[in-house]
């Protein structure tokens, strides 16, 4: 079995469990919740971790886009287009940053219908792939491979378009 090592994180997978728990087997008889709770957090545990395992793979890309300052600031605002060109408080830092995003957004476009849904809510909208599987009326495996698709799609657009990843 896994462990949570971040607190915060461990009491949310745990609040999200009892919750799946209750939603879905509130009926059952109180000898069986024990049993279904234990495989409740378990697959809750994974889903937190193939998250974090996709969350760090679009934080490492978008990462070579960053300022190289060490605080929390979501790689999409703080784009660098050539090694230290980027400078936020300049009209030619602002327009460099602008014009990036909107070939991301070009790109993104760009994708077929079900990988950009699929992309949008797993990485825009924050969904999980439970959420995500039935707002598209699809499998969760369907899910991931859109969602893979989707992400090799976009770094190999803007690897052609010059933007080093």
């Amino acid at each position: 079995m896994f462990a949570v090592r971040n607190e915060e994180s461990a009491l949310d997978i745990v609040q999200d469990s009892m919750m799946k728990l209750a939603e879905k087997y509130g009926d059952r008889p109180a000898e069986e919740l024990p049993m279904l709770f234990q495989r409740i957090i378990q697959n809750t545990i994974r889903d937190f971790y193939r998250r974090s395992k996709v969350r760090s793979l679009w934080t490492t890309l978008l990462s070579s886009f960053s300022s190289g300052e060490e605080d929390e600031q979501d790689p999409l605002e703080t784009l660098e287009v050539e090694s230290g060109s980027y400078t936020p408080d300049t009209p030619d830092g602002q327009l460099q940053q602008s014009q990036v995003l909107g070939i991301i957004e070009t790109e993104i476009k760009l994708l077929p219908a079900r990988q950009r849904e699929a992309f949008l809510m797993r990485y825009w909208e924050d969904m999980d792939v439970a959420e995500t599987a039935s707002a598209m009326g699809c499998s969760e495996g369907s899910v991931k491979t859109h969602c893979s698709r989707a992400t090799h799609t976009l770094a190999a657009a803007l690897k052609a378009k010059g933007i080093a990843l």
